[in-house]
C-alpha cells in the first residue's frame, strides 16, 4: 500500500523532507502548499509533484490524504496541525513544537479528540550514531547508564540559510536544546529537574546563541548537555553532536568523525557509524538528512500500524516543557523540578 502525503511549506529544510519522502516506500508525496503561491509551484516543478496549493484549508479538504508533514514555522503549527488532523490525516509538526506549553497542550488533546496519530519531526534521536548506542544500551552492553555528556558545539554559519534565526528571540534552546534533550530522554529516560545557563557570543544575534544544562533523570542518572552556535575548532564538527554514556559496567564515547569507542572491561573497540550519504545528499548534512530519511520511514511504519510513533506529540510536549523549564532556570538561577513546573502549566 502507498500512503497519499501532502506536504505544508516549502522552504530551506522541506526539501529534505521531500528528498527524503521520494525515497520512500509505501508513501507518496501528491501535493505541496506554501502560502506563496510562485515558491509552491515552483517547489513541485523540482519535486515533479502532482499539484500545488497555496491555502492548506483547501487543499486538504481537496485531497483528504493519508498523512500532512508540517514544515514551516513556529507560530503556525496550533492552526495548521488542527486543521490536518480535523481532515483525518497523521500529521507530522516540525520542531520546535510550539512555542508554549499550552499551545502544544492543545495541539496534543486536538489528536486525542480526532483519534489520529500527531508525530512531531525530532530527528536526532534517528540520527545513526544514536540508534547504535541506544541498542548497545539496551543489550545491558555498559551495565546501567548514569551518565551522559552531549555536546553540540560549533561555528557553522546557520544564519546563511535560515536568517530569521539571527532575530529571535529565543535561539540556541529553541533549535537544538529541544533536539538534545529529546535524545537525553531517548537514551537515559524522563528527567525529574533541570538547571541551565545561557550565553550570547554572538552579539549580533537577538537570542541566547549558547547554553548548559544539567539533567537529573528519574531514575537518578545525570546528563550534561552543552550547545554552542558561536565555536572555534581547527576542523569544523557540525553538524554533530558528540557523547559520552557511562554504565556501571562500560563506557561509550561518539567522537568526532562518527567514531564510535566502546570501553569494557577488558577491551576498547571503535566502529564507524557515520551514516551514508543518500543519493540526493551533501556532505556534512548528510547525517541529518540520512535521519529524516529514517524518520519517514518510521511515519510509514506506524500507517501500518507496525510501530508507535517517535516521539509522539504527547511525547514532545514533556521535551518542550524541559525547554520552557530551561529558559526559566536560566533567567532566575534556580533547579526546575519537572512535575510541579508542569502542573503548574509550564509557564515562562
Amino acid at each position: 500500500m502507498t500512503y497519499r502525503g501532502v506536504l505544508i511549506g516549502c522552504g530551506f529544510f522541506a526539501q529534505n523532507h521531500m528528498h527524503a519522502w521520494q525515497s520512500t516506500p509505501g508513501a507518496e508525496i501528491v501535493a505541496v502548499c506554501d502560502r506563496d503561491p510562485a515558491r509552491a509551484e515552483q517547489f513541485r516543478r523540482d519535486f515533479g509533484v502532482a499539484e500545488s496549493f497555496s491555502d492548506a484549508a483547501v487543499m486538504m479538504a481537496t485531497l483528504r490524504p493519508d498523512f500532512a508533514d508540517i514544515v514551516t514555522t513556529v507560530e503556525t503549527h496550533p492552526e495548521l496541525v488542527k486543521l490536518c488532523l480535523s481532515h483525518g490525516a497523521l500529521t507530522i509538526c516540525q520542531k520546535p513544537f510550539a512555542e508554549s506549553y499550552a499551545a502544544g497542550l492543545e495541539m496534543v488533546k486536538a489528536a486525542e479528540a480526532a483519534g489520529r496519530q500527531l508525530l512531531v519531526h525530532e530527528n536526532f534521536r534517528w540520527q545513526k550514531p544514536f540508534r547504535h548506542i541506544r541498542a548497545a544500551v539496551e543489550t545491558g552492553e555498559i551495565g546501567r547508564p548514569h551518565f551522559l555528556r552531549l555536546s553540540f558545539r560549533h561555528g557553522h554559519d546557520i544564519y546563511a540559510n535560515q536568517p530569521y534565526l539571527a532575530r529571535v528571540e529565543e535561539l540556541a534552546l529553541m533549535d537544538v536544546g529541544l533536539h538534545l534533550f529529546d535524545v537525553a530522554r531517548f537514551l537515559m529516560g524522563d528527567v525529574d529537574s533541570i538547571s541551565c545557563t545561557t550565553q550570547r557570543l554572538n552579539q549580533r544575534v537577538r537570542g541566547e546563541d549558547a547554553f548548559v544544562a544539567l539533567l537529573r533523570h528519574k531514575d537518578g542518572a545525570v546528563t550534561s548537555v552543552e550547545c554552542s552556535f558561536d565555536s572555534r575548532f581547527g576542523e569544523e564538527r557540525f553538524p554533530q553532536t558528540l557523547a559520552q554514556v557511562e554504565g556501571d559496567g562500560g563506557s561509550l564515547e561518539l567522537l568526532a568523525g562518527y567514531r564510535l569507542r566502546r570501553h569494557g572491561p577488558d577491551v576498547i573497540a571503535e566502529e564507524d557509524v557515520e551514516p551514508p550519504v543518500p543519493l540526493w545528499g551533501t556532505r556534512p548534512w548528510h547525517l541529518i538528512q540520512e535521519s529524516v530519511a529514517a524518520f519517514e520511514a518510521h511515519v510509514v511504519e506506524v500507517l501500518d500500524g507496525r510501530a508507535v510513533p517517535q516521539p509522539s506529540g504527547a511525547h514532545n510536549l514533556e521535551t518542550l516543557a524541559l525547554t520552557r523549564a530551561a529558559y526559566r532556570s536560566a533567567r532566575q538561577g534556580e533547579t526546575i523540578h519537572m512535575a510541579p513546573f508542569i502542573a503548574a502549566g509550564a509557564e515562562r
